[in-house]
């Protein structure tokens, strides 16, 4: 599996070594503990924060902040997880009233709530280091907190403050002088022999509920009995199917509960009165193994056969959004190691490698949403220029990785590519052609055309569509100049028009497949093999090369390709063009780049 992935799944899960410090309130008979993976910093902890839904809030508040400190709870449970860690957002936070003490040295810091600490990591508290973290730098600054520093660079190399590289230990009393990996260890033990530490490791991972309160899902295959507790659902009895007569009244509980037909059966272990589960699984507990069971869908004895699944699979290419690499990807390949370590499976990895695409934004460069007004519609654009011109410029005017800002004159700019390659082919019909030998300009458009294949070959399997795309107006273009400049044309010119339309097929499928019968074909283009590279026609029987005097462009020539230095200096020298420009000047040095340049220095 592609490292992204592993190291995507090993931020979610996020393994912690630290240690856990214990922090008495000042004036309360109240204490907690901080877990942290950098104990080098303690001296320069100027506050501690509280998550705000930490029940350690209502005990450290005083009568004079409850107030505001109730409204801030508030505030803060109207916003999720994830916009509370985004690093983006301004780091908001109130005053509680009380001080912790710092176990180190005996100091009282102020003990604030802000949103950017969860209750559900760690212990729901954590110690501000202003000097040494970039999210307590801004937060000091905003709120006007004391910034100290107690790290400094190893080597003396320049260290603005916020530092957070590992560093050597200062202003931290007999500690000083130590390195940040020898600190960090040495702290945690002094407090551990005084009962104020221990060593910790700590994981962001939790528990996954994987219950839903809603009809669309796979019913929980477990019978509830009031004598053996709960059951499952023997094996015969399997799968659970949904019924039909569900009420949809929407009250908070799930639909399956109120019906009676499916929720009312016997215990299969004591043949009690008992009760199905009311809740369905989590989408997710199915999709962390849909990839498996595409390969045998219709397989009505198992959930998939073990001899098809390991012959078609592991997947070769995921593609989503990057939010599913923490979310879906971690429970497939969970699920797949499960069934690899009961015997189920013969890998361990459930797709080889990962692509992200980007997302389209809205015109203004914002994230397309009705709110903001900003969502382009495809069907009306469909409707106006083809999907195939959509398509194209879906791919053609973004990064697939990246995506970027809608603009509608990109589309138009497809269009008329579109209508020049239809130029092309319709002229390529009225034309007597002739099998002479190769001209230069034959050449040249051969030499187009395979370089065109191989990029668009090895650009196509990258997903760098863009330039794929690129390279194929680069041979039109190429195609189009020799149409208008070469009278009595080569057979080779229309075997790369027919090449032009075969290389452009997979990007616009419909058009090109017009094309292909306006060439006089009576198949569908996607019969015929993608054309292959022909790796003789990119080696150049000549090269342009520039010619410069005195570092500037002034003049062109055209040299054998194996040309050698000396060889590339006649011919320049004996170029009309170029004795006129010298002018009968002295060369005091020639400078000769072979495949690219000479330089005259006068």
């Amino acid at each position: 599996v592609g490292s992204e992935m592993c190291i995507r799944d090993r931020h979610w899960i996020g393994k912690s070594t630290g240690g856990e410090i214990e922090f008495k309130v000042k004036d309360k008979d109240v204490s907690f503990r901080v877990f942290t993976t950098r104990a080098d910093t303690i001296f320069g902890i100027t506050y501690v924060v509280l998550a705000p839904e930490s029940p350690l809030v209502d005990k450290v508040v005083t009568k004079e902040n409850k107030q505001i400190v109730e409204d801030y709870k508030l505030q803060c449970s109207k916003i999720n997880e994830i916009e509370r860690l985004s690093s983006s957002r301004e780091k908001t936070g109130v005053f509680t009233g009380s001080y912790a003490i710092n176990p180190i040295n005996g100091r009282e810091v102020p003990i604030l709530v802000a949103d950017y600490v969860l209750a559900s990591y760690g212990t729901g508290a954590v110690m501000g280091v202003a000097a040494h973290d970039d999210r307590d730098y801004v937060f000091a600054k905003k709120h006007g907190l004391p910034i100290e520093r107690v790290i400094r660079s190893k080597d003396g190399s320049p260290d603005d403050l916020p530092y957070t590289d590992y560093g050597i230990m200062c202003n931290s009393g007999e500690f000083d002088g130590m390195t940040t990996e020898e600190g960090r260890v040495a702290v945690i033990r002094k407090l551990e022999k005084e009962g104020k530490g221990e060593l910790k490791t700590n994981y962001r991972l939790r528990d996954w509920l994987i219950s839903r309160q809603r009809y669309w899902g796979a019913p929980i295959p477990v019978i509830h009995c009031p004598h053996c507790g709960a059951v499952p659902v023997p094996e015969k009895d399997l799968p659970v199917e949904l019924p039909y007569n569900v009420n949809f009244t929407p009250d908070g509980e799930s639909p399956l509960k109120k019906c009676d037909e499916f929720m009312n059966v016997k215990c299969p272990v004591c043949g009690a009165d008992a009760k199905r589960d009311p809740d369905t699984l989590d989408t997710f507990v199915c999709s962390s193994w849909y990839y498996l069971r595409y390969v045998d869908p219709k397989n009505d004895k198992e959930a998939f056969s073990r001899e098809k699944v390991d012959k078609m699979l592991p997947v070769d290419k995921y593609i989503g959004g990057a939010e599913h690499a923490c979310m879906h990807l971690l429970y497939a390949r969970f699920f797949t190691k499960a069934l690899r370590d009961m015997g189920y499976l013969d890998f361990d990895e459930p797709f080889k490698s990962l692509v992200h695409q980007g997302t389209i934004l809205g015109p203004d460069g914002q994230k397309m949403s009705k709110s903001r007004g900003n969502v382009i519609s495809p069907d009306t654009l469909i409707a106006k220029y083809g999907s195939d011109a959509f398509r194209l410029y879906l791919m053609f005017g973004f990064s697939y990785v990246e995506g970027g800002p809608w603009n509608d004159k990109g589309l138009e700019s497809i269009q008329r590519f579109m209508d020049r390659v239809e130029r092309l082919v319709c002229h390529s019909r009225t034309f007597s052609y002739n099998n002479n030998p190769l001209t230069a300009a034959e050449k040249n458009i051969e030499y187009v055309r395979n370089n065109t294949i191989k990029c668009v070959t090895a650009d196509t399997e990258n997903f760098a569509f863009n330039t794929a795309i690129a390279r194929i107006m680069e041979f039109t273009n190429a195609l189009t100049d020799y149409e208008n400049k070469v009278s009595d044309k080569n057979a080779v010119f229309k075997e790369c028009v027919e090449d032009l339309v075969k290389v452009l097929a997979p990007f616009a499928p419909h058009f090109t497949e017009e094309l292909w019968e306006i060439l006089g074909n009576k198949t569908t283009i996607f019969n015929t093999e993608f054309p292959k590279v022909n790796e003789k026609a990119l080696i150049k029987d000549e090269l342009e090369l520039a010619v410069q005097i005195n570092s500037r462009v002034k003049a062109k020539i055209v040299v054998p390709s194996g040309a050698d230095k000396d060889e590339i200096q006649k011919i320049a020298m004996d170029s009309d063009e170029v004795k006129a420009l010298l002018d009968g000047a002295t060369v005091k040095k020639v400078i000769v780049i072979p495949h690219r340049l000479i330089n005259f220095v006068i």
